[in-house]
């Protein structure tokens, strides 16, 4: 044994170090695993009876802002930001009666425009922006309004949740669109946690089941404007107290489940906070 070998080495011939090893024999390293992000604190079990009491409450769910066609929708979800839809109703009633197209809006005018709106919240670049997205119309898309997501969001004024309302209402299409009462009642309900509107829609539409995609978005925000409100939710009123994972609930029994009319959504004074978020 010479004076390089060791006693527990009798051949003289170390083992090489893990890394030099899997080097040698070519193998990556093992990768540690990846956590996939929990979509809900849910059951799809209660995510699915979630929805199903929604729709028996609410088979017909309608939005309530008025419009007579897409262009109206448009420019009212539009004046909407920040806004509740009873007072964007009392603005656009009489605004409506004299400019329902592009062409009646822009010969209009932004002042008079102006005018008829200036009990809305933003009124004055709200009006500029419904000239804008008036005159973008005539010019580009011969004054219809588009259904795509991409065109809407090219428009002044017009933003990813604004054209996910005209896309859902107006054009069926099964868009979430994600307002402060949606966003609200996704964490509060434990149904699709997130830190802001983005990551909330992103997890509504992954754990809604299909059948109940196209309606979601009028569900979710009439519960969360008439029974979970902000400051002081209804417990006692809510058809899903048991599903609810809110640690501040104050009730945990389901209310009876009654239906209404497409257009009777006042179970009782809705929440005045601001309708929309853009």
């Amino acid at each position: 044994m010479t004076d390089k070998q060791d006693a527990s080495d009798p051949k003289g011939e170390r083992q090489k170090p893990p890394k030099e090893k899997a080097q040698a024999t070519g193998k990556p390293a093992a990768k540690k695993p990846t956590r996939r992000r929990k979509w809900s604190k849910m059951s799809k079990e209660d995510i699915e009876t979630l929805f199903a009491r929604f729709q028996a409450q609410r088979p017909d769910p309608r939005g309530e802002l008025d419009y007579t066609s897409a262009y109206t929708l448009l420019v009212a979800v539009v004046l909407s930001a920040q806004a509740t839809d009873v007072g964007v109703n009392k603005a656009t009633g009489p605004l409506f009666a004299i400019a329902d197209t592009p062409e009646k809006m822009v010969s209009l005018g932004e002042d008079a425009v102006r005018d008829y709106i200036k009990t809305i919240g933003l009124y004055r670049n709200k009006a500029k922006n419904v000239i804008l997205l008036s005159q973008k119309l005539i010019d580009e898309f011969g004054s219809q309004v588009p259904d795509d997501r991409e065109s809407l969001v090219s428009l002044p004024g017009v933003g990813r949740k604004t054209a996910n309302v005209v896309l859902n209402i107006f054009f069926g299409q099964p868009t979430i669109a994600v307002d402060t009462h949606i966003f609200r009642l996704a964490n509060r309900l434990g149904l699709a946690p997130g830190k802001n509107v983005e990551e909330v829609e992103m997890a509504l539409e992954k754990i809604i089941p299909a059948a109940y995609v196209r309606q979601s978005h009028h569900w979710l925000i009439l519960h969360g404007r008439y029974v979970c409100k902000a400051r002081k939710p209804d417990c006692r009123k809510c058809i899903v107290a048991d599903l609810c994972l809110f640690k501040d609930k104050t009730y945990s029994v389901p209310a009876p489940i009654v239906e209404l009319d497409s257009y009777d959504n006042r179970q009782s004074a809705p929440d005045k906070t601001g309708e929309f978020l853009g």
